[in-house]
């Protein structure tokens, strides 16, 4: 096994786990971890160089980062967003980097648009739905009006999906491919 090789498993291992997490985590309690984001955070810039990024790169996907988080918490303020989701849009843009990171934008506000719309239909259909799914305590949050929409529903995913075609997997697959040869 060669060290390019646990880097990639690394890399395939910790961004998913943690993109996955703050999904479902968003969903069951509609927050996003403080220290997910900063796994994220801390696993990119252990990561990064051991995979062979240059500085001046990391520099680049820092700066990203610092944009997305000021461009997230100014929908913060104005209560557009939550918090947690300011973070994780950072945290993945730290990431993705300058060439991902709006595709994963729109990645997320179109799944998003989807996530809200099945939300508020949801809600308005709430006098129609059986007991047992109203009482299903995840069910419960998402169909409560005073409940904001989790927006870890559309950012996780579009973050997955985005990361498919990022170089972190096109080189993971490359070490894959070479520790198997």
């Amino acid at each position: 096994m060669t060290f390019d090789y646990l880097i990639a498993i690394a890399v395939l291992t910790v961004f998913p786990l943690c993109v996955i997490y703050a999904t479902f985590s968003d969903l069951l309690s509609m927050r996003i971890s403080n220290l997910t984001c900063g796994v994220l955070v801390v696993a990119f810039f252990i990561l990064a160089p051991l995979s062979g990024m240059s500085w001046q790169a990391i520099a680049i996907h820092s700066g990203v980062a610092v944009a997305a988080l000021v461009m997230g918490m100014s929908f913060f303020s104005m209560g557009v967003m939550g918090g947690g989701d300011a973070k994780l849009i950072a945290a993945v843009s730290l990431w993705l980097g300058l060439g991902l990171t709006l595709p994963y934008i729109l990645a997320a506000s179109l799944l998003g648009a989807v996530v809200t719309l099945a939300i508020v239909g949801l809600r308005k259909a709430k006098p129609a739905l059986p007991d047992a799914v109203c009482n299903w305590r995840v069910m419960a949050k998402v169909l409560d009006r005073k409940e904001g929409i989790p927006y870890g529903l559309a950012l996780g995913p579009a973050a997955l999906f985005v990361f498919t075609i990022s170089p972190w997997v096109t080189s993971a697959a490359q070490a894959s491919i070479a520790a198997a040869a």
